[in-house]
């Protein structure tokens, strides 16, 4: 039975085979996109899931109430970590953690390596296994460290590393150690990246030494395994005596000051993240917020194309049984049930389906390279191997069987025999619900092409706005070898002074956007002024800042050539100087450390040094003499950047040729800022392409099954005197009403949903109609495009041959 099955369902999608061809080549498509899609969604939402002890693991913050609302900040004080532990219950394991960048050296080569410092109980808290060496204490002796297998085979090239000694440069000195573990290769999926993991003890002295016992310094994330049976909202409500015994002065300050308490009517409390959710966690608009839109964003796009395939294959298949009614009458009449018919017809789907599959997972495979580069990612095949994802991925395959494939054979199965045999059907509620798949499927189509609109004009806007600073012609670049900053500093000058497409040369201790070696940093400061606290971002620089960046000077002068003669002064942005709201700014002082005064001598203008979903902070620029600023900023002519960029380059490579050379143009670390942004309109356009593609496909087998439908109505309409353009208006009017109708209902959805993704950043574009009608219009000429081509053909055919057929 299922032999004849098999043979009579390939017999009829070979004699359908333009519609066969044309479902097989959409489902093909839409299986193969909603794969990668969803291995690109399924790869973001499995960061940290190795972790064993996942459920217990909180990155510890603070959420404080200022005037200005809710803040709240990860970095914690050196003593934090060891009095939470011993005065808050509930605490099972408890680490600091620091990354940084740091400068390796074996056997007279110098590497430029990741490293973390932690606390020993690190490694008993995060899943990090240790495969050779010291297993239990791979890190306590101040004198040891641990790498990576990666790392070993960088350094050693398969030479044993346990004993072997590296020096790693520290305060300017390279400081002996000896590996003392090899720890396993992290995933990929892992949020905590590392080549060389340190006791947190063995930091510079300014972030370790300088700070201990230190409450108001802080610099570092402390991570907190809780005990079993504890819960977070318990942990949370036992830290109210903690914070007002170590952080009294800022809580009175906070009072003093105007702040409102929160909800519980604190003015700071301790709070946990669950550590799962620090990869979506946004700390930068007040309350922490965790959001997965990105991922679920994804896989809603591979719902929906999976939807539209799906759509276009139940319109055919219903559109087509039409052409069937005979068949289905005679094999009723000799004797076959609704349960054969049902089986047969849905035989038909399966095998289509089948075959959509395989070429989909085909498709997806051969193309996963390029996705990975387009995208950015490393998502791959193997996220999907799990048991839960491959249940779900069965579980999904056989619901568009039974929903797909399965309602036309229902249908079909159900016609009655005598009105088979006429080949006539009342086909009104068929019609119903071919036009509503119909709106559904231009719908989704207006509503991604309307989000790809908006997502790309903001991030053009974010790209393009004037952020207070030159990011054409400046390049940017981490001061990263053995020499002193200031010494390095100045033999870029020396090396660069005689060319002329060098316009000026300085450096700072931050970078501003996202530099190449993927690193940002900030530093606020905070103290009183005049019986009121006030915080600030601090910056410190070398001579030329301002004029090197074109960042504009509204008030008072730069620091002069002879910093040192500047130590004790600072320039400050207009957002600090309404904050310290004085008549005359220039003759106002700051006091630090009890006793150090410092004068203003400078405003700026505003400029954006942070990311650019925050209003601009107050900022203050000091000019301490020899010390360590990290990063140069070099301006050059703006003819032949190229050039400028080698020569830059070659420069560094004289002065520390063992370090690489990080450079880029301030605009590409903009541009890295926006990677997020970029992927989803890529992601959101790619899906809107493809929706468009599919709704096409669609709509055009539906154009040929109306036209051969009618052939006989067109034929008699041109005998009477019909002209082409009137039955190329008849047969395209109702198609066009349908795709006005989805721009009637997608539009609204289409607002609300940009409007509220837009409400995330601070500068942002304003909407209007427009975008929305150029998204509609662009779906309403596409679909005209697709059918006119077949009515126009149809109208413009001899009616005598159509009348003759008939």
């Amino acid at each position: 039975m299922f032999k004849n099955y098999f043979k009579i369902a390939i017999r009829n999608l070979w004699k359908h085979r333009t519609f066969t061809a044309l479902n097989i080549i959409g489902l093909s498509a839409a299986f193969g996109v909603a794969i990668l899609l969803a291995m690109f969604a399924i790869y973001q939402l499995s960061f940290d899931k190795f972790h064993e002890n996942i459920e217990q693991l909180y990155l510890v913050y603070t959420q404080d109430s200022t005037p200005d609302g809710l803040d709240a900040n990860t970095s914690k004080s050196e003593p934090f970590a060891a009095a939470l532990k011993e005065e808050v219950a509930g605490i099972e394991k408890i680490t600091r953690r620091n990354g940084k960048n740091i400068l390796l050296t074996h056997r007279g080569e110098q590497f430029q390596m990741n490293a973390s410092y932690v606390d020993p109980e690190y490694l008993k808290m995060f899943s990090f296994p240790v495969i050779r060496g010291d297993k239990q204490n791979p890190i306590t002796a101040e004198t040891t460290i641990a790498i990576t297998e990666r790392t070993a085979k960088i350094l050693f090239d398969g030479e044993n590393a346990i004993g072997q000694t590296v020096t790693i440069l520290r305060d300017g000195q390279d400081v002996p150690f000896t590996i003392n573990a090899i720890i396993e290769d992290f995933p990929e999926t892992s949020s905590h990246g590392f080549d060389v993991l340190l006791n947190f003890k063995n930091q510079s002295k300014s972030a370790y030494a300088e700070t201990i016992g230190r409450w108001d310094k802080e610099n570092h994330e402390v991570y907190l395994q809780l005990a079993k049976g504890m819960t977070p909202e318990q942990f949370e409500n036992g830290t109210t005596a903690f914070t007002e015994l170590h952080y009294k002065d800022e809580i009175e300050n906070a009072k003093r000051d105007g702040a409102q308490p929160d909800a519980s009517g604190n003015y700071r409390q301790l709070k946990l993240l669950a550590f799962a959710d620090t990869r979506f966690a946004n700390f930068n608009q007040g309350a922490v917020v965790v959001n997965r839109t990105m991922p679920y964003l994804v896989m809603g796009i591979a719902i929906l194309i999976l939807c539209i395939a799906c759509v276009n294959f139940i319109n055919m298949s219903i559109a087509k049984s039409a052409q069937r009614l005979r068949e289905i009458g005679m094999r009723k009449t000799l004797g076959a049930g609704k349960a054969q018919l049902f089986f047969q017809f849905w035989g038909e789907s399966i095998i289509v389906f089948l075959i959509s599959i395989s070429s989909g997972i085909l498709m997806s495979f051969l193309v996963l390279k390029p996705f990975q580069t387009l995208f950015k990612t490393r998502a791959n095949f193997e996220v999907l191997m799990s048991p839960s994802v491959m249940i779900g991925l069965v579980f999904s395959v056989l619901l568009i069987l039974i929903i797909a494939g399965g309602y036309p054979a229902l249908l079909m199965s159900r016609l009655g025999t005598l009105q088979s045999l006429k080949g006539k059907i009342e086909t009104s509620g068929k019609n119903r619900l071919r036009n509503s798949l119909m709106v559904l499927q231009f719908g989704i189509a207006i509503l991604l092409i309307s989000g790809t609109l908006v997502l790309w004009s903001q991030v053009e806007f974010m790209r393009t706005k004037d952020l207070g600073f030159n990011k054409e012609q400046v390049i940017a670049f981490p001061l990263n070898g053995k020499r002193n900053d200031q010494q390095a500093l100045q033999l870029l000058r020396d090396k660069l002074q005689n060319r002329p497409n060098i316009i000026n040369i300085t450096a700072s201790n931050n970078i501003l956007g996202l530099g190449k070696d993927g690193t940002r940093s900030t530093s606020v400061l905070g103290f009183e002024y005049k019986g009121r606290g006030i915080d600030t971002h601090m910056l410190v620089v070398d001579a030329n800042y301002v004029e090197t960046l074109d960042l504009k000077l509204i008030e008072g002068r730069s620091f002069r050539k002879n910093l040192a003669s500047d130590s004790l002064s600072i320039i400050i942005n207009e957002s600090m100087a309404k904050q310290m709201n004085e008549d005359d700014i220039l003759n106002s002082r700051i006091v630090l450390d009890d006793s150090t005064v410092y004068a203003v001598v400078g405003v700026i203008k505003d400029f954006n040094f942070q990311e650019m979903d925050r209003n601009i902070a107050p900022m203050t620029l000091f000019a301490f003499p020899n010390s360590n600023l990290s990063n140069a900023y070099v301006k050059v002519a703006s003819q032949n950047l190229e050039q400028s960029y080698s020569d830059v380059k070659a420069a560094w490579k004289i002065i520390e040729p063992n370090a690489e050379f990080q450079g880029s143009f301030l605009d590409e670390n903009i541009e890295r800022t926006l990677s997020n942004e970029r992927t989803m309109t890529t992601m959101i356009g790619s899906g809107s392409v493809l929706a468009i593609v599919l709704s096409c496909i669609g709509l055009f087998a539906m154009s040929l099954l109306i036209v051969a439908q009618r052939r006989k109505e067109i034929g008699i309409r041109k005998v009477v005197g019909a002209s082409i353009g009137a039955i190329t208006y008849l047969l395209t009017k109702d198609f066009l009403k349908l795709v006005a109708i989805a721009f009637v209902i997608a539009t609204p959805i289409a607002w609300w949903a940009t409007n509220a993704w837009l409400q995330d950043y601070v500068y942002r574009i304003d909407l209007n109609i427009w975008i929305f009608l150029a998204a509609g219009g662009l779906a309403l000429i596409i679909a005209l495009i697709t059918i006119s081509g077949k009515t126009i053909g149809a109208a413009a055919a001899n009616p005598v041959k159509s009348l003759r057929t008939e």
